[in-house]
C-alpha cells in the first residue's frame, strides 16, 4: 500500500493530524506485540496500522475543536 486513497477515512471532516498520530500509534501497538511474540514482520507496521484504519477495524475519534484547525 504505497499510495492510498485517504478520502474515505477523511470524508468525516477528521484532521490529517489525527490521521498521522492514530496512524503511528496503531503502528507501534503492532509493532510491540509482533516483537513480544518474536514474530518478524514482512508488512511494515505503519502499512497494516493505515490498513486497519481504511477497513474500518479501527475508529479516529477527535475533540471537536480539533476538527476546525
Amino acid at each position: 500500500m504505497l499510495n492510498p486513497d485517504l478520502r474515505p477515512i477523511l470524508k468525516n471532516r477528521l484532521s490529517r493530524y489525527s490521521l498521522v498520530t492514530a496512524t503511528a500509534k496503531r503502528a507501534r501497538e503492532i509493532s510491540d506485540k509482533m516483537e513480544e511474540k518474536k514474530i518478524v514482520l514482512t508488512e511494515k507496521p505503519v502499512s497494516m496500522a493505515l490498513e486497519e484504519l481504511l477497513d474500518g477495524i479501527y475508529e479516529i475519534v477527535e475533540p471537536e475543536e480539533i476538527r476546525n484547525i
